[in-house]
């Protein structure tokens, strides 16, 4: 079974998401290299990280934190460039389990009900045929062992892409564009938030306002990576 492994290697190389480089028998989505050079925040160990401050004031969450630190033409643009535009699904799951890992021991998170992945739009979805931010909930579901919920929030507007708008823009592209279905059923629980890259944050907010109407409800927020310092 080995050399039949090594030979479809040959015909069909798995490549490392981040640097193109091929990977070794036991390495998975990313090469060892990759993985060791992730430049990780550890938010998830500092209440007060810069993703909890970007809220403060604007709406309530119980805390945020993000996996990495985003920057143009690093390699974690790269790996969200492969999961978003590439088909590389495997890169939100293998992202979402290290994060995972990390985020079962901390008592801010350990103890959502459900984790929530931003939906996008059905148009959207369809064209590119599966959310990236599933796939990263999917992850740390498999490491938290809390399950991932797509029903509860629904995207009902569709949007343009916010890469190149201003702050104000990306506010105003994004208003009321999420509606919450069977709310009463969720009173009082606690939701994990998921996204791929929080920038400004306003589709985050966005989704925090409209699941903000569940009675009793605490939420906290999670994402790949972040360009907030």
């Amino acid at each position: 079974m080995k050399y039949l492994g090594d030979f479809i290697s040959l015909i069909f190389p798995r490549i490392c998401a981040g640097c193109g480089n091929n990977l070794w028998n036991k390495e998975e989505t990313i090469c060892h290299f990759c993985e060791y050079h992730l430049p990780k925040t550890n938010f998830h160990q500092d209440p007060e990280n810069p993703v909890s401050c970007l809220f403060r004031g604007r709406v309530e969450i119980e805390t945020g934190a993000a996996f990495l630190y985003f920057h143009k033409g690093s390699n974690v643009q790269r790996l969200v460039h492969q999961l978003k535009y590439k088909g590389r699904k495997d890169v939100g799951i293998y992202l979402g389990k290290r994060y995972g890992h990390l985020l079962k021991y901390s008592p801010h998170f350990n103890s959502a009900d459900a984790i929530i992945p931003v939906p996008l739009h059905r148009k959207k979805q369809m064209q590119r045929g599966y959310n990236q931010s599933e796939q990263f909930a999917i992850g740390l579901s498999g490491s938290m062992n809390i399950p991932v919920n797509t029903l509860l929030l629904s995207r009902i507007k569709a949007t343009e892409t916010q890469t190149r708008k201003s702050r104000f823009s990306r506010y105003e592209n994004v208003k009321e564009i999420f509606t919450v279905n069977s709310p009463q059923d969720w009173k009082g629980k606690h939701l994990l938030l998921v996204d791929d890259v929080i920038t400004t944050g306003a589709t985050l907010e966005s989704s925090i306002l409209a699941l903000g109407i569940i009675p009793g409800v605490r939420i906290s927020v999670a994402c790949i990576a972040t360009a907030v310092m």
